[in-house]
């Protein structure tokens, strides 16, 4: 079948504007162990499928006639929170107990008012309860999330930074603690829902993040609030998604990992799986390849097989990636872009030229892209990659920590940002840190070669999750970051 380039799409890479997202989603055992109830905390870098997880979710959840309550925290909300509520140094303001407070009314409120808009129009029993409390606190008023959640941590900060009598402060605390005006209305909740199921997905909790102390409680405590929720009601499910190196840094959840680890999913991707995810996006624009294996619709529009060392082009482009589904529908979208750009466009299936070309577009904004990700972790990061410019990307152990020692004791010049962690580190601790955002990969050595991929001896933090470094001897500088930076092979 003859494919038109003019037409070509693989999709776009921000889940929340891809129509094709639903009919194109791959099942994988990530999302089954969510969707059985098994995961509720979805952990995940950017451009791995978090958010596309919570369309597919929230699509057969609706059709099942469950209620769905989808929270995204709005843009720049952790700005709000600190121009708005008293530092903790101010006063005796515990954040992470009165945020996970503050979620825990803000999710039940929530979750009691899509009770009563779905319910009949004449309330009895649990219903007529659930009814007459909205009625009496929120009659009139039309109070959004964010603006629910700050309501009640002022009515705590009045009290903690006021200055009440100690037996009265304590007294009101708890009230607000314990949750005393709603507690009576949580069996009602439960009866409320006996034929239908509730579940909240609250997604996108890194717009806006700036590491403050307001968005580490905020985080911390909805973390804290979704999980006593949970094991409080059956038929309500609370579903969080967050960055995975936002989880990391937060002291508060990072400490306490070992209480959750059971029902923390991270979402992962494995080669045969990217193979699908495109496939399926082929056959959505060409309905009459569906019959056919997924390697034959990738090769009807990439060359099985390159110029370039005889490479499978499948290999070439993913090993481009860090398995991420946005980087390979992005970087096959752009060898699209640059082919329908030229003065005469090529037929397909894409040849190594054709890829290759867009190569440098897609090198720069990964890195880049990279970069922002790990900003509050490792700001200035991509001074750091940049000392590596023009160089060989092969380096021993002894070349690569020699390297790093040059950053550090301020040979190769590094923004002020960088220089304000990096120089207080050793040579090794920072191959570790290359290494665990992917700007990196150690060469597989013993029992590590079964785990090889695309046919490349070396492997990245996408592919294996804990690797001791110290016993590696060989690194290599990830392909996705080589065009950019101008990076060599070393003659040697």
């Amino acid at each position: 079948m003859e494919i038109s380039l003019k037409n070509l799409n693989f999709g776009v890479p921000a889940a929340e504007r891809d129509d094709d997202l639903i009919s194109c989603f791959v099942i994988t055992e990530s999302y089954q162990n969510i969707t059985k109830g098994k995961k509720c905390i979805v952990l995940g870098n950017r451009g791995t499928g978090k958010s596309a997880v919570f369309r597919k979710l929230a699509d057969e959840e609706k059709a099942k006639n469950n209620i769905i309550i989808q929270l995204a925290p709005e843009e720049y909300s952790y700005e709000l929170l600190s121009n708005t509520l008293r530092k903790e140094m101010e006063g005796s303001w515990a954040k992470h107990g009165a945020y996970s407070a503050a979620w825990k009314y803000l999710i039940y409120v929530t979750i009691m008012k899509n009770l009563s808009h779905q319910g009949k129009r004449f309330k009895q029993g649990p219903e007529a309860r659930i009814y007459n409390y909205l009625r009496d606190q929120y009659a009139g008023t039309d109070t959004n999330p964010i603006g629910m959640l700050i309501s009640y941590l002022k009515r705590m900060e009045g009290i903690k930074i006021g200055k009440y009598e100690a037996a009265i402060k304590t007294a009101e605390l708890r009230r607000l603690y314990s949750l005393e005006e709603i507690e009576p209305l949580i069996n009602d909740i439960e009866a409320a829902c006996r034929n239908k199921k509730v579940i909240v997905l609250i997604d996108e909790l890194d717009k806006g993040w700036d590491a403050s102390e307001d968005a580490i409680a905020f985080v911390s405590g909805l973390f804290q609030a979704a999980v006593s929720i949970n094991n409080k009601l059956n038929s309500v499910k609370i579903l969080i998604s967050l960055r995975k190196e936002l989880y990391e840094n937060i002291p508060t959840l990072y400490e306490d990992a070992q209480k959750v680890r059971d029902i923390i999913e991270t979402i992962e991707w494995d080669e045969p799986k990217l193979l699908e995810l495109i496939a399926r996006r082929v056959i959505k624009k060409l309905p009459g390849l569906q019959l056919d294996s997924y390697e034959n619709i990738w090769n009807s529009v990439f060359s099985e097989v390159l110029d370039y060392r005889q490479t499978k082009s499948f290999n070439y482009i993913v090993d481009r990636t860090l398995y991420r589904p946005r980087e390979i529908i992005q970087y096959c979208n752009d060898v699209a872009e640059y082919s329908r750009r030229m003065l005469i466009p090529p037929p397909l299936p894409f040849n190594y030229k054709h890829i290759a070309e867009a190569e440098y577009g897609y090198s720069e904004s990964r890195l880049k892209d990279i970069c922002a990700e790990y900003r509050f972790q490792f700001p200035g990061l991509q001074s750091l990659m940049e000392t590596f410019r023009g160089q060989s990307y092969n380096y021993d152990r002894e070349s690569l920590e020699d390297h790093l020692l040059k950053v550090i004791v301020g040979e190769f010049q590094i923004s002020r940002e960088a220089s304000s962690w990096c120089g207080s580190l050793d040579p090794e601790t920072l191959v570790d840190i290359l290494w665990s955002i992917g700007f990196i990969r150690a060469q597989a050595v013993g029992g590590l070669k079964a785990r090889r991929r695309s046919g490349s001896e070396y492997l990245g933090s996408h592919q294996i999750s804990s690797l001791n470094l110290r016993n590696i001897k060989r690194f290599h500088v990830h392909p996705m970051f080589r065009s950019y930076l101008g990076l060599k092979e070393s003659k040697a």
